[in-house]
């Protein structure tokens, strides 16, 4: 009978690349993810593993084993789901990955949802931006991961996982109320030469907003890079910067800012993602239903002024 674990070890080498991301990915050293896998050959009698430099590669016959480790975790989480459906109680833990501004808006009405009506249900919320929270769905570490999409930038369809879209939420221009970035514009570029608060360059988020404006001609000074949407909100309050914001944290945490509406409403898509072997399971079930209640529930403030739309560069 071949190890499960190890055959886990080798599905996660094929999607990972690298023994040391599989350590990382499993709490193991390099060297324990190295012993076990030749434990594995062993078992199998089949060479799994080709040296290729200081990298190692899958063998045909290894990559037919991970296809069919796939099915056999698949099969066991469609199995889990079954026997949790016939108890009376929806029950367990439930381990959610999400990003910032769902956990600052309607994350805790789900919450809430969850408790009063599945008491016996606990959800644990890890905070992860959108790439991790995927490795870590596929990793078998979340049950359910919140994510995100930015205009013209899809997330890449994954093998294996059940997705389900929550809202669209639109994207804001915030301004200061008073000093010298207070003056309206009347299209993007008048900010050309404002300093702006953005996400890093390697987030979604923050890609998006450059693309944002070089598209309207030109190239922003970015003073203030951070991941985070309510420091954005808060450079920008105090006077320091403008920036991009999500309207969904628009009401709670814009207080103090002037907030402007972008040609074309652009619209970032927030989602539900689950494997699909778990996507019957009942707390799954019931925590996508409270989360899209809460998400509903939701109804970002239409800004005051539109900017126009000018000639795009792109």
């Amino acid at each position: 009978m071949l190890s499960l674990s190890r055959l886990r070890m080798l599905r996660e080498l094929h999607r990972l690349g690298t023994l040391a991301e599989v350590a990382r990915a499993l709490s193991y050293t390099p060297s324990a993810i190295s012993q076990q896998l030749s434990l594995l050959e062993r078992e199998c009698r089949v060479t799994l593993l080709e040296r290729v430099g200081r990298r190692v590669r899958l063998t045909d016959e290894a990559l037919t084993l991970v296809a069919h480790t796939e099915e056999v975790l698949a099969q066991l989480e469609r199995a889990e789901a079954e026997l949790a459906t016939a108890n009376q109680r929806v029950s367990g833990t439930l381990k959610v990955a999400s990003f910032q501004t769902v956990v600052l808006s309607f994350a805790p009405t789900a919450l809430t949802l969850m408790a009063e009506r599945h008491p016996d249900v606990t959800v644990e919320i890890t905070q992860r931006e959108v790439g991790p929270a995927f490795d870590g769905l596929l990793s078998h570490d979340f049950d359910l991961i919140l994510g995100e999409e930015y205009p013209g930038m899809p997330e890449p369809v994954r093998d294996g996982v059940d997705r389900a879209e929550l809202l669209s939420d639109p994207l804001r221009l915030v301004l200061p109320q008073s000093g010298p970035l207070s003056t309206r514009p009347r299209v993007l570029r008048d900010l050309a030469d404002a300093p702006w608060a953005f996400d890093p360059v390697g987030a979604p988020t923050g890609a998006w907003a450059r693309m944002e404006c070089r598209a309207a001609g030109f190239e922003p000074t970015v003073r203030f890079d951070t991941p985070d949407p309510l420091m954005h909100a808060h450079l920008a309050r105090t006077g320091h910067a403008v920036a991009f914001i999500p309207a969904l944290i628009a009401a709670q945490y814009l207080g103090g800012t002037q907030i402007f509406g972008l040609p074309g409403d652009p619209q970032r898509m927030l989602f539900t993602a689950v494997r699909a072997g778990r996507s019957a399971h009942p707390a799954v079930r019931a925590f996508r239903e409270c989360l899209a209640e809460a998400a509903r529930w939701e109804e970002p403030p239409s800004p005051v002024h539109v900017l126009e739309a000018s000639e795009r560069t792109v």
